[in-house]
């Protein structure tokens, strides 16, 4: 840990080797690759970090340092040396400049840039400046030399709310502007802090980065839709929507589909890993998905807007949960239909498997016959 940044309480052997697990469980590594794991946390060769902050609100920060059990800020502030990160950084203003520049020159070509925050870029640049620097001059600058790129938050991937139309300040994220180095995007407002763990130790006991999907994200955590693992899809297969905030349906922990829920649209592992170490996230306590991992949602659609999918209800043919009440008008004719023709199927079926072997039978009959003759 840098001798810049301030003291935080120590992690038990417990904890910390829990943490490893939870790491290498949401890798998706084998139960045998825990000690590589462990191995790798453990090791002094730790990478150095520069951690640069521009447009945002430093809740991406605020969440890592607030996360427990085991206290994964600890676990990261020993595991990777932070050379240079503002809001923890006991130094400022010129040391805490040069404190970044040493760790540069020092580690050319090995340090990792993380950046949280959008960048501006309207009128060069000039509506975020640090140290005399525009985001958009540092940015260039601290990356030219940097191994890789991890852009944590939302903002810091796809301009989050500053690049909102009509975006005053030109306001975009780290993939708009860097374009020769790998980027590393961990969206989210803000994104779990596991996910940000988890991507640090694969490339310490790997020493490469995690496959990653089309924009950049790391497929092990935003490799499958939320819809796909959240609580509430049975109501959703079922057919049970809450219709309005407090509303029977809404009380009864039903579908959030029609309150405008992103969950269908939307990678990311959170009801799997959820968040604040109590095992809640926004669905789970009655909010719909806002889809903040999404560049086209989070910020540019309303929290109450539906989105398209495919059948926004269950197939009718779906076995009928409550028989009083799917079991009767044009879904049972069409539950009927469906049935009767998958019927007929199956029984043809059978009635061919049954026929089978006599057919066979008489095939072999009538050659042999023939071959007699001949």
């Amino acid at each position: 840990m840098s001798n810049n940044i301030g003291v935080y309480n120590e992690v038990s052997r417990r904890d910390f080797i829990k943490t490893c697990l939870t790491a290498t469980a949401m890798l998706g590594l084998p139960y045998g690759m825990v000690n590589k794991v462990i191995a790798a946390a453990e090791s002094s060769n730790k990478p150095p970090v520069i951690w640069l902050h521009f447009q945002e609100c430093t809740g991406c920060s605020e969440s890592l340092l607030r996360s427990s059990h085991p206290t994964v800020a600890s676990l990261i502030l020993d595991t990777i040396s932070l050379d240079y990160q503002e809001t923890l950084m006991a130094g400022s203003g010129e040391q805490a400049e040069q404190s970044m520049h040493d760790s540069m020159a020092a580690n050319k070509g090995k340090y990792i840039l993380v950046v949280e925050g959008a960048i501006p870029t309207k009128d060069n640049g000039i509506y975020c400046k640090v140290g005399g620097k525009t985001g958009l001059d540092s940015l260039r600058s601290v990356s030219e030399d940097s191994a890789a790129i991890i852009s944590i938050g939302t903002c810091a991937a796809y301009g989050g709310i500053q690049s909102v139309e009509p975006n005053p300040t030109g306001a975009v994220g780290v993939r708009d502007i860097i374009k020769n180095k790998t980027i590393i995007n961990i969206p989210g407002c803000p994104p779990n802090p596991y996910t940000f763990l988890s991507t640090i130790l694969y490339y310490l006991t790997f020493k490469k980065f995690p496959e990653l999907d089309t924009l950049g994200r790391p497929m092990f955590a935003y490799g499958r839709k939320i819809h796909e693992h959240c609580e509430r899809r049975p109501h959703f297969d079922a057919g049970r929507f809450a219709e309005a905030y407090g509303d029977d349906g809404h009380a009864q922990g039903h579908c959030l589909y029609k309150l405008g829920c992103k969950g269908p649209v939307t990678y990311a592992n959170c009801p799997v890993q959820r968040f604040n170490d109590v095992g809640v996230w926004p669905v789970s306590v009655g909010h719909p998905c806002i889809g903040c991992t999404e560049p086209d949602i989070l910020f540019k659609t309303s929290i109450a807007e539906k989105v398209q999918i495919h059948d926004p209800t269950p197939f009718d043919a779906y076995a009928p949960i409550d028989i009083g009440k799917k079991g009767k008008g044009p879904n049972a004719l069409t539950t009927a239909i469906v049935g009767l023709a998958a019927g007929a199927a199956l029984g043809a079926g059978a009635m061919m498997a049954k026929n089978l072997p006599a057919s066979i039978e008489n095939k072999d009959k009538q050659t042999n016959e023939k071959s007699k003759q001949a």
